[in-house]
This record gives structure tokens, C-alpha cells and sequence, in this order.
């Protein structure tokens, strides 16, 4: 697979695929420094949860066409930053070039989430669904301190595979799993050293490459 390092594609399950040092050391600085470019005009804003409000422990920022938030009147994708109301800035290349990669044949992703985890944030366990195109896998890019990752079924009762996802490793997950429950358990503070300085001190960056409109509409 172009562009694929490390030990080669794992199949973690079915339709679970892990690719270890899938993004080499020159090509994860290049990317954190476009990144930061995206967080100047995107700034990292603070998603909270549906009627509650209470507030999520990882901080959020977008790329692409839409990009997904979370407030009160529930989750959605929009093309507009909630706070600043401008439009989300392009997608770098080489997250074009990893989706071509990693979900070869799918029509483009219109969003990528970037999430921010500190030495304490988490993600509970929980299914990629407002999408309208459920089809389309999705694709992570793992950035910063190694993760916990726990990933299962299709129903929370299901059994769970926990794998660490490293600076610069890859996961994709679609067909049987695109509606696996999956989150974030924990981040191994201090295990990398590629994010430094505000507002990227420390931590870990999760981008999430998703598709959110049926390929129908444009293909």
C-alpha cells in the first residue's frame, strides 16, 4: 500500500485494519505544522454534551468541507466553526493522500475531526453515526503520546480488542465495524515528544476522516 511504514497492515477484526508507523517521523512534523496552521484560523473549541451541556475533556477543532460539533441541540456536521463562524479550513494534502490510501475507492471525506487529548481526557465508547453515508469507512490518524484504544461491536454488549495506537499509526475501520463502538481509555503521558508549544503542548491528536454525505450525491 503506498506510503504504508512500520510492520505492515494488521487486521485487527473484522473489518478493523491497524497500520503501525503508517506516518513517518519528517511527514508527522509536516503534518502537526500544517495543523497548526488550520488551529489559527480553526481555534480548538469545547464540545459539550446534548441537554446536559456538560462539557467533553478532549478539545475539538475541524478540516474539510464540514466539520462535526456537539452542544446542546445535539451532534451535527456544519460548515462553519461554532465559535468564529468562518468556514473550516481545507483539508491538507496529505490527509487526502492517507484516505486514498487507506479506504482506496471511496468517494472523498468532507470532514476531519481533530481531537485534542491532555494527559486526562478520554472517550468513552461510542459509534460513528451522524453521518448520512454509513457505508464509507472511516479513517484515524494518530498523532503526539501513544493511546489506549478499545474498539468492539456493533452493540456495547459485544467483546472489546484494546490496542495502543502510536505517533504515526493509522486505523480504518468499515464494513461490518463502520458502526463498531469504539473510544479513547486512556493517553500515555510523555511517550512522544512530536507536540510542543501552545496549543499543542503535550498530549495527543486523533484526526478522523470521515465521509458524511451519500457518494450518490456527487458520483
Amino acid at each position: 500500500m503506498t506510503g504504508q511504514r512500520g510492520t505492515g497492515a494488521l487486521a485487527i477484526r473484522d473489518g478493523v485494519t491497524y497500520h503501525p508507523g503508517y506516518l513517518g517521523a519528517q511527514e508527522q512534523g509536516d503534518l502537526v505544522a500544517a495543523l497548526r496552521a488550520i488551529l489559527e484560523a480553526a481555534p480548538f473549541f469545547v464540545p459539550r454534551m446534548p441537554r446536559t451541556g456538560k462539557p467533553f475533556s478532549v478539545r475539538m477543532s475541524n478540516c474539510g468541507s464540514l466539520g462535526w460539533v456537539s452542544d446542546e441541540r445535539g451532534y451535527r456536521y456544519q460548515p462553519t466553526h461554532p465559535d468564529t463562524g468562518l468556514p473550516w479550513p481545507a483539508m491538507p494534502e496529505r490527509l487526502l493522500r492517507a484516505w486514498r490510501d487507506l479506504a482506496p475507492g471511496a468517494p472523498p471525506p468532507e470532514a476531519c475531526l481533530i481531537n485534542y487529548y491532555n494527559t486526562g481526557a478520554r472517550m468513552g465508547l461510542h459509534q460513528d453515526r451522524d453521518e448520512d453515508d454509513l457505508v464509507t469507512p472511516v479513517v484515524s490518524l494518530s498523532l503526539g503520546d501513544t493511546a489506549v484504544f478499545r474498539i468492539g461491536g456493533t452493540s456495547r454488549r459485544d467483546p472489546t480488542t484494546s490496542l495502543k495506537l502510536a505517533s504515526g499509526d493509522a486505523l480504518a475501520f468499515g464494513g461490518p465495524a463502520r458502526l463498531a463502538f469504539h473510544g479513547i481509555d486512556r493517553i500515555l503521558a510523555g511517550s512522544s515528544t512530536l507536540l510542543g508549544g501552545p496549543p499543542l503542548a503535550g498530549g495527543r491528536i486523533n484526526l478522523t476522516l470521515r465521509r458524511v454525505s451519500p457518494a450518490t450525491r456527487e458520483h
